[in-house]
């Protein structure tokens, strides 16, 4: 039975909770591109790097809605850090051939950021 896009961007969210980034890896095309505030990656191993990086801050990642459409699944969730308030954020996958090709993520990226020096 083939996975479905909406197994397949379930399965990204359930591994990357767990931090099974096996089978994270297991659902990345090769050469998956991912934009996001923080980063880029261009193929599935930078991309795996980044979310490893990534979950050494997340303490919890709280998936409020999954919209699904055709080869597109969209994902409303709330990222919780040790240093901020949940950070509303929306990821989106494209899935081809089983794998997802593409990621895009977009959430506000400055609670994570130090405050400003501030001026002598």
């Amino acid at each position: 039975m083939t996975a479905t896009a909406a197994d397949i961007g379930a399965t990204y969210f359930d591994a990357w909770k767990r931090g099974d980034f096996g089978t994270l890896r297991s659902i990345l095309a090769d050469d998956v591109t991912f934009d996001g505030p923080l980063g880029h990656a261009s193929n599935a191993d930078e991309c795996v790097d980044g979310l490893r990086r990534m979950s050494k801050i997340v303490t919890d990642i709280v998936v409020c809605k999954t919209f699904v459409d055709g080869p597109d699944v969209l994902t409303w969730f709330e990222l919780h850090t040790a240093g901020t308030a949940p950070l509303p954020t929306v990821n989106w996958r494209h899935v081809a051939d089983g794998k997802i090709t593409s990621i895009r993520v977009t959430f506000d990226p400055r609670p994570l950021s130090p405050p400003p020096a501030s001026a002598s």
